[in-house]
């Protein structure tokens, strides 16, 4: 289960599906993140029929992978950027549903009173 709080960052990028763990850690690292920062990134490949996600959760680097057999991932346009997606959204994305289509509710803190 994927806590509703947790920053996703999507590269739209595709990268070598031969990448492990580590390897994709060193990509979030050379793209300016802090993989430890316990950020989950989503990795696609060329045909964006399977996506890797990586994150550290305190005690070691996770590696979760999908594929999908008869569709693809609706993934970004591929190009240099990254994007961040809310929870919601990345349950879209892992379901192979048009995430781009969710859209997060605006929820307003309570007012603290004393």
């Amino acid at each position: 289960m994927i806590a509703s709080g947790v920053v996703v960052y999507v590269s739209c990028q595709p990268v070598d599906f031969r990448k492990g763990a580590a390897s994709l850690m060193a990509l979030v690292r050379d793209g300016g993140l802090n993989p430890f920062n316990g950020a989950l990134y989503v990795f696609r490949s060329e045909r964006a029929d399977r996506i890797r996600i990586v994150w550290w959760d305190g005690s070691g680097v996770c590696l979760y992978s999908k594929a999908l057999e008869k569709q693809s991932f609706f993934c970004p346009r591929i190009s240099a950027a990254r994007m961040r997606l809310d929870h919601s959204q990345l349950m879209a994305l892992l379901a192979g549903i048009d995430w781009k289509k969710i859209r997060p509710a605006k929820i307003r803190r309570p007012l603290l009173t004393g």
